[in-house]
């Protein structure tokens, strides 16, 4: 049997804020990457968005490219 990661239960917010980097954090690992549609049970449409999101608070240095 194949093992099957467990979903995390976040909401998902009307509006995604490049500034609200708590929010943004739960869509990353500890390396800084995004965490796969699968794994969060997110709808594509609003992976794009805080994809979005992420690249910009990057950008801003509120979030880092690569973790340390």
């Amino acid at each position: 049997m194949a093992y099957q990661a467990e979903r995390e239960e976040i909401e998902i917010k009307k509006f995604i804020d490049y500034k609200d980097v708590a929010y943004l954090k739960q869509f990353t690992n500890t390396h800084a990457k995004m965490l796969a549609k699968k794994r969060t049970g997110i709808p594509s449409n609003k992976q794009r968005d805080i994809m979005q999101a992420v690249k910009r608070a990057r950008y801003m240095a509120l979030m880092p490219y690569v973790a340390a």
